[in-house]
């Protein structure tokens, strides 16, 4: 065997070999992607919502207003306050890849989310959207690989400090909130706010709709498109895996039920 054939023998062994490095590096920090704790977030409180639109005191005598009138008035003017019902909610993205020689278009899901939700039936400019909170370590594709690698390598979700298990969104802007709502009726409008990822916050503008089913059950989907630059996700140089796209997309598919205030 000639010493150039040998040379590169050496050299297709050791790049084999290291290749084989990273992809036990990463299936071993990756980790099983088990939650640190439950998902919450930071809860809405109907009587902070509800403004006071009190008549000044009066000391001329009122004529009192039947039980049955005040109660109907109440039931059609109080603000709502929602919470999200995880077990029925579901969180996306979904990038494009080539596997193996093969364009793909990689989906990843979970349904560790949590926030509140106010609506205000009387006044829905008034309306409120907390705080959203996602475990992205529970971000999980079709491919167990693949899913290490978000958790070590791209997201760095599975780090042992836990520092970026979980990403948020800030609202600070409803746009297109319509003046009337009713239950049955299903409405459009954006939200802006402050997406937190590893710790890197960017402002991002989500097109929304949400379904009024019933005074105790409202239901949605958001979507927006980031970059991966933006929040500095690089992905792991591994065999197979070429092309990965720089944009991603967010959906947010959600129910939210009514809870009592608190």
């Amino acid at each position: 065997m000639s010493k150039r054939v040998v040379a590169l023998l050496m050299i297709v062994s050791f790049f084999a070999g290291a290749g084989a490095g990273v992809l036990g590096y990463v299936w071993v920090i990756g980790g099983s992607g088990e939650a640190s704790r439950d998902v919450s977030a930071p809860t809405l409180s109907v009587e902070e919502a509800a403004p006071n639109d009190a008549d000044p005191v009066s000391n001329e005598p009122t004529e009192e207003a039947a039980p049955s009138d005040a109660n109907a008035a109440e039931a059609v003017s109080d603000p709502v306050l929602y919470r999200i019902d995880s077990e029925e909610s579901e969180v996306r993205f979904m990038l494009d890849e080539v596997l193996r020689g093969n364009p793909t278009t990689v989906v990843g899901h979970t349904n560790e989310i949590a926030g509140d939700i106010i609506i205000d039936f009387a006044n829905p400019a008034n309306s409120q959207l907390g705080q959203i909170v996602i475990n992205v370590r529970t971000l999980i594709t079709d491919n167990e690989f693949r899913n290490r690698a978000l958790r070590s390598e791209i997201l760095e979700s599975n780090r042992s400090e836990y520092e970026y298990e979980f990403a948020d969104f800030t609202p600070t802007e409803l746009i297109g909130l319509p003046e009337s709502v009713e239950v049955g009726q299903t409405y459009s409008f954006q939200i802006v706010g402050e997406l937190r990822v590893r710790n890197i916050t960017n402002t991002v503008t989500f097109d929304a709709t949400v379904t009024l089913e019933s005074r105790d059950r409202i239901s949605g989907s958001a979507t927006t498109t980031v970059t991966r630059a933006d929040y500095n996700l690089t992905i792991p140089s591994v065999p197979g895996v070429a092309n990965v796209s720089d944009e991603v997309v967010l959906e947010i598919d959600f129910v939210a039920e009514h809870v009592t205030a608190e």
